[in-house]
């Protein structure tokens, strides 16, 4: 029964979703050139309680510091054995929201790069954060936050949550603006790019937005891209972008799609999902392996010793697979065939993979 359980479960996001509706423009689509801009920087953080990094594993951090102090003014002399435990060398993260103005505040993520223990309590020292072009767009500093504790005693040392890594809230202030010209020609020419390529919703959200604003507003260039002629004006060409993200368009279902996870045991299958008449016999094959260990005891008075013995008893056994026909035309009808296969999820990957590879499922398999 944990077995029909759980494959059953991992359908059943998916049909309580019930049939496709009608979503909003903004949640299929972005216009061209309206994107983040990831910025990364290094930096040092301090006021750590003991738990920063060993500088014999760790050097850059003391070089790094070394650098810090001689642009303030305080000279380290040469080959001084820095011994320091409340300072970690980090790498620090960020996206730059496009439309960002100098003077806005962006959330930071903290990450150590050494074998600090734990950056709790830590201080972010001014990093300046770089975009792929090298230049800086912020500067980060503040109070880390990091969720959980560690404790310590006799050696021994309990963590909750992971302590190497956490976020500053607002920790970053804009420097500099990336521009974005969304109109380079002038004509007022935009470009809608689907989230998803697929022609048939392409065409679905271009029909929907000549017949808000009229024909030849919209043309698909591909199944992604779609191209708009907007007002020229800028007022009026915000006002056209917002109108169009609220439009609702009815995307297509896309194609039948069975996703496989390797590392976890899941599996997923999409509403489009499909099976023909197929036979599948399974059995499962289990390898136990039981270790004994014996004392060898030599005679009284004899020059032998005793020794451990060790035995190994091995047994292989095999469940018998019994031919079951599987068929289903819709999801719930997949669902149950597989179910009454009473597979593991590893055994239904391999049941999947052969359905496959016989003709008989009907979708494409993604193995992450």
């Amino acid at each position: 029964m944990k077995r029909l359980f759980y494959i059953g479960l991992l359908a059943f996001g998916l049909l309580v979703q019930g049939p496709v509706h009608a979503e909003r423009l903004k949640d299929l689509a972005d216009f061209a050139g309206v994107r983040d801009n990831v910025l990364v920087g290094y930096g040092l953080v301090v006021g750590l309680d003991g738990t920063g990094d060993q500088t014999t594993q760790a050097p850059f951090t003391g070089q790094s510091l070394t650098n810090m102090l001689s642009q303030l003014g305080v000279t380290v002399p040469p080959g001084t054995n820095m011994q320091l435990r409340n300072v970690a060398a980090v790498m620090v993260t960020a996206d730059l929201p496009p439309f960002s103005r100098q003077g806005q505040r962006l959330d930071v993520t903290v990450s150590s790069v050494g074998n600090a223990r734990s950056l709790r309590g830590g201080t972010l020292l001014m990093t300046p954060l770089r975009g792929a072009d090298g230049e800086i767009y912020a500067l980060a500093q503040g109070n880390l936050l990091i969720a959980g504790a560690t404790a310590e005693a006799a050696g021994s040392r309990e963590t909750i949550n992971h302590q190497s890594a956490g976020r500053i809230s607002r920790g970053a202030i804009v420097e500099r603006e990336v521009p974005l010209n969304m109109n380079a020609q002038g004509n007022g020419e935009l470009e809608l790019h689907l989230r998803s390529a697929d022609f048939s919703t392409a065409e679905r959200v271009v029909t929907r937005i000549n017949e808000e604003f009229g024909n030849f507003v919209a043309s698909a260039v591909d199944g992604r891209t779609i191209r708009l002629f907007g007002p020229q004006d800028e007022n009026e060409r915000v006002r056209f972008m917002a109108r169009v993200e609220n439009l609702r368009v009815t995307p297509d279902e896309g194609r039948a799609r069975v996703v496989l996870n390797s590392r976890t045991g899941s599996v997923v299958l999409n509403g489009n999902v499909r099976l023909h008449q197929a036979a599948v016999a399974h059995g499962n094959l289990a390898v136990s392996i039981d270790t004994r260990r014996g004392v060898s005891q030599p005679r009284a008075f004899s020059p032998g010793q005793t020794v451990i013995v060790e035995e190994a008893d091995i047994q292989l056994t095999q469940d018998d697979g019994v031919l079951n026909v599987v068929e289903g035309v819709d999801l719930m009808e997949v669902v149950n065939a597989l179910n009454a296969l009473g597979a593991t999820p590893m055994d239904l990957m391999a049941i999947l993979e052969a359905l496959k590879a016989s003709g008989s499922l009907r979708a494409e398999l993604e193995i992450i």
